[in-house]
């Protein structure tokens, strides 16, 4: 299977294009990362994963943390095409890198948030989309759930695995 027909990364096409709920991209590029062999933060997922956090931090008024991860996305981003072509596949990455670059640009001049979506070029990844989006019980475009996502989650996993930590240090 080509890298970016993965059901994950085809989730995150849809989160991120279709309602902007750039917490829930992070979370899928995460889990395929995560199940990646040679998991690095070199890995070309990790281009997507920075952009999609530093998407979600630009539009809660982040503007540092928006900018320091834009920038590292852009980096790697650029990279993609030529060190790892099938992770470019199917979208536009010039386009991509375009618009983080402009995002950037934004971010530094201290100007509000603005979107711009990834743009297809893959009939297939297309077709993925429609597939897997009726699937995706999306969270309605521009509310507090999509843009606050990570204070309004439950994290009494993500709790209990910290206390665990700290209980393994005493």
């Amino acid at each position: 299977m080509k890298p970016l027909y993965n059901p994950l990364f085809v989730k995150f096409i849809v989160y991120f294009n279709e309602n902007q709920d750039f917490f829930e991209c992070h979370e899928v590029l995460e889990e395929y990362w995560k199940d990646s062999p040679n998991r690095t933060k070199e890995h070309p997922l990790v281009g997507y994963i920075l952009l999609a956090t530093a998407m979600y931090h630009w539009r809660r008024g982040n503007t540092i943390g928006a900018g320091r991860s834009l920038k590292k996305a852009i980096t790697r981003l650029e990279k993609v095409s030529q060190e790892h072509p099938g992770f470019s596949e199917g979208i536009n990455i010039e386009s991509l890198v375009k618009n983080s670059t402009c995002a950037y640009q934004q971010i530094e001049m201290e100007r509000p948030f603005s979107s711009f979506p990834i743009e297809i070029t893959s009939s297939e990844i297309q077709s993925l989309i429609s597939q897997i989006k009726p699937t995706i019980d999306l969270l309605p475009y521009g509310s507090n759930d999509v843009i606050h996502k990570h204070m309004l989650r439950d994290r009494s996993d993500i709790l209990i695995e910290q206390q665990k930590r700290k209980q393994r240090r005493i």
